[in-house]
């Protein structure tokens, strides 16, 4: 047996110090826990009683134990699923603090606390030989002169990405690379997002997850990854190396390298439920160490899970040692992973202590409190699948949101759905109705019309129905309320005026989302007509029905070409990225009486109450004064800028738009047109003046720049 010294409690996981290793787990419910060793190709397994138990921390120290040694626990105590409990030393399990995994489960049937067909037994197959394995990792890395870029979140542009997703088929990355993190870190990477005005990457789950039995018995994986199992590790299979916490080195050098371009890296985190699903999945990890202290069980009946997420399980928020894990793992992707920020996957879960969610939970107040976590990007996605999960604008004032408000009211407008201006109004001007109340601003909105969840944009405009056959759940899964419009045609077409009335709404829904106040969010692929033929919930299609397809970046170029176009357009003037609500009203400045915001019907008339009630208007223009900014520069002085007027057409026929009154601006050129991609303000129109009209096309968007 190896030596073991009696080590620390603290900190928890695995640390080597450079002369050994000091390992410590908690777990209230084990009565001895052993140390489980794998050496040597064969695996080879050591196990050691941890000597000590402090406030059920189980540790020890072992000298000479180095980066790369793999290993696991085993709980030996009670199993009694009536009382909550399900410790089984049979079960080889996790380390929930490991900083990296190797291997998978295989999902034989000794991953499983129970016999199939009967829940409530208890089976003691030995789960070593089909099971993952933790991995004691270095914690030295040359990170150089590496700093947190800290792009302002009104200037922030976000990129949603899958790490595999948007690189796998990338013919200029080496094809060792592609679909990794190294990969995502590569110059001809870091030039796209540049080139697209991307100033943060948020990738989809990258912390350790578990592919499902039921998806790979149907030749199907988990490919977006909602599935965690280690909230410390980076996943395995997206490194090149891929072996032995080489993913740890590799996803800090892809930090690193997109840092230096002034990228941020967001991740998608999931802290709300684990890959360990209900009574019936396998046990891997929390649910062998301690089901009782990391889980929500039913109160009346601890044999069964509580489940706000729809994936079978609830981690406990009200419990000490798991709020303890969260903040940790925060933590330490903060500090150690050098990342720039967070994006909660089903937040509403979060602020559930008891049932009700609860914005003065525990999980906010360590947030709020933390001297670490609460300096970064923190994006609540604002809603679960429980009773009252829906919270889009309650959120505390620190965290940003994903506005589904936004998204469904901007795919009505472009949709032609009736009586939607006035609440598309609001979405535009930052949602002031759901942030300005609680002292947030207008970047509190994260502004997306598409994600991973749900069509992509081209698919938008091609589907009014779901297609998800290949899914294997007969088209039952994934949502029904799309609120897409299929252009007349249902799926692909060749008629070219349908084609290009779709490459007109795509640009609607763009060119809107780099128009409105707040943060804009790009869903990976989008700019370049990505297509999953209509499949709204592709979270386990890892083929090229979701793989960016890198071959058609010349077809879609001018697409490419006018998101390009908007970013710069957007990051060149401060009137389109506020921080501060607009005021709608006059301000005094010494040199002129200033209105910042107004909005005008296309009659070329300021909007009045029956104008905005008007169940059938679809077309507005509104004036933003960019002598009005009410904010101040980074020094203090005064922001000025160029005004604009924006006209909308969402209805189905060209429209004359009347310019405003003369005092508002009397010579305008146009600057941006999606009827007419390839408008480049260097070589526009002739200026039109004041008293002049404008044709707008059909479902069409102007943007005019005073002069």
């Amino acid at each position: 047996m190896a030596d073991v010294w009696p080590g620390d409690a603290y900190p928890l996981g695995a640390h080597f110090d450079g002369a050994g290793t000091n390992f410590a787990v908690f777990t209230e419910a084990a009565e001895r826990v052993e140390l489980c060793l794998f050496d040597g190709e064969d695996g080879t397994e050591t196990r050691i009683p941890l000597p000590e138990a402090d406030a059920f921390v189980w540790h020890g120290y072992l000298p000479g134990i180095m980066p790369g040694q793999r290993y696991g626990y085993r709980v030996h105590g009670p199993y009694e699923p009536s009382e909550g409990h399900r410790c089984n030393p049979a079960k080889l399990l996790l380390d929930p603090y490991a900083m990296a995994i190797e291997g998978e489960v295989d999902w034989d049937a000794s991953c499983f606390g129970y016999t199939f067909g009967d829940p409530w037994s208890r089976n003691d197959l030995d789960s070593a030989p089909h099971t993952m394995r933790s991995v004691v990792v270095s914690p030295y890395f040359d990170w150089g002169d590496d700093r947190p870029p800290r792009t302002s979140y009104h200037e922030t542009v976000i990129y949603e990405a899958h790490v595999k997703g948007l690189t796998i088929t990338h013919p200029e990355i080496p094809a060792e690379a592609r679909g990794t993190y190294a990969a995502l870190g590569h110059p001809v990477m870091i030039d796209y997002f540049r080139n697209l005005g991307i100033t943060a990457v948020e990738l989809m789950p990258v912390h350790q997850f578990v592919h499902d039995d039921f998806l790979l018995k149907r030749g199907l994986r988990n490919y977006w990854g909602y599935n965690t199992i280690g909230f410390f590790a980076p996943h395995n299979e997206y490194s090149a190396g891929g072996r032995r916490g080489e993913q740890v080195l590799e996803f800090k050098a892809m930090v690193k390298a997109l840092h230096e371009a002034g990228i941020e890296v967001i991740l998608d985190v999931v802290y709300n439920h684990t890959a360990e699903g209900n009574h019936l999945g396998p046990t891997l990890s929390f649910r062998g160490l301690d089901n009782a202290s990391y889980y929500r069980l039913v109160d009346d009946d601890p044999r069964f899970h509580m489940d706000t997420t729809g994936t079978g399980n609830s981690l406990l928020m009200r419990s000490p040692h798991v709020l303890q894990m969260i903040m940790d793992s925060l933590r330490y992707w903060v500090t150690e992973m050098h990342v720039d920020g967070f994006r909660f996957d089903l937040a509403a879960t979060l602020a559930r202590q008891f049932h009700e969610v609860d914005r003065l939970s525990a999980f906010f107040d360590l947030v709020q409190q933390d001297p670490v976590v609460s300096q970064v990007k923190l994006i609540a996605e604002p809603w679960d699948v429980g009773e009252g999960g829906y919270q889009v604008g309650n959120f505390p004032p620190l965290w940003s949101e994903w506005n589904g408000k936004y998204r469904d009211t901007v795919r009505d407008f472009w949709r032609g759905k009736p009586s939607t201006m006035p609440e598309f109004a609001s979405r535009l001007a930052g949602s002031s109705d759901l942030y300005a109340e609680d002292g947030r601003k207008p970047f509190a909105s994260i502004n997306f019309v598409t994600c991973h969840d749900g069509f992509t944009l081209n698919d938008l405009v091609s589907y009014n129905v779901k297609h998800n056959d290949a899914n294997g759940e007969a088209n039952r899964d994934g949502t029904d309320d799309n609120r897409s419009w299929n252009c007349g045609y249902e799926g692909m077409v060749d008629d070219l005026e349908v084609l290009a009335l779709r490459e007109r709404q795509k640009r609607n829904l763009l060119a809107t989302i780099f128009l409105s106040q707040g943060v804009p969010m790009l869903s990976h692929g989008d700019e370049l007509g990505r297509t999953q033929r209509g499949n709204n919930n592709a979270y386990c299609q890892d083929n090229t029905l979701t793989w960016v397809n890198w071959d058609d970046l010349l077809v879609h170029f001018p697409l490419l070409d006018f998101v390009q176009r908007l970013s710069r357009l957007r990051a060149k003037h401060p009137v389109f990225r506020r921080r501060r609500f607009f005021q709608g009203r006059r301000i005094m400045r010494a040199e002129t009486e200033l209105q910042d915001l107004v909005w005008f019907t296309p009659g070329g008339r300021q909007m009045a109450e029956a104008d905005w009630s008007a169940g059938f208007a679809k077309s507005m223009q509104v004036f933003m004064n960019g002598n009005a900014i009410s904010e101040p520069g980074r020094r203090g002085e005064p922001i000025r800028d160029d005004s604009f007027l924006l006209m909308f057409n969402a209805h189905h026929e060209d429209l004359d738009f009347a310019l405003p009154p003369a005092r508002y601006g009397g010579m305008w050129i146009k600057v941006v047109d999606t009827a007419d991609p390839m408008l480049a303000e260097d070589r526009g129109p002739t200026a039109v003046k004041a008293g002049e009209s404008v044709l707008v096309e059909q479902r069409s968007v102007q943007v005019l720049r005073r002069v």
